[in-house]
């Protein structure tokens, strides 16, 4: 399923690097989009509650976009 042509790279934060980039950006994980524990890629992931995935897509405009979800309970 990860590797399939239109699933993202997702790429599991570990804890003390997401800490570190949300202080840097000044805002709670709560404060990023969401993505649910449930979800089949989390899930695939091992992410729990409290994590931040990093998701990396290929973009005919831009090139590569980088974005980052917050793992909630679901």
């Amino acid at each position: 399923m990860l590797s399939h042509e239109y699933v993202p790279r997702h790429i599991l934060i570990p804890r003390e690097e997401a800490k570190k980039l949300l202080k840097e950006w000044r805002i709670k994980g709560i404060q990023l989009p969401w993505i649910r524990a449930s979800d089949p890629v989390a899930r695939a992931l091992g992410a729990r509650p409290g994590d931040l995935v990093k998701i990396i897509r290929k973009s005919e405009v831009s090139g590569i976009t980088v974005v980052y979800r917050y793992v909630v309970p679901g």
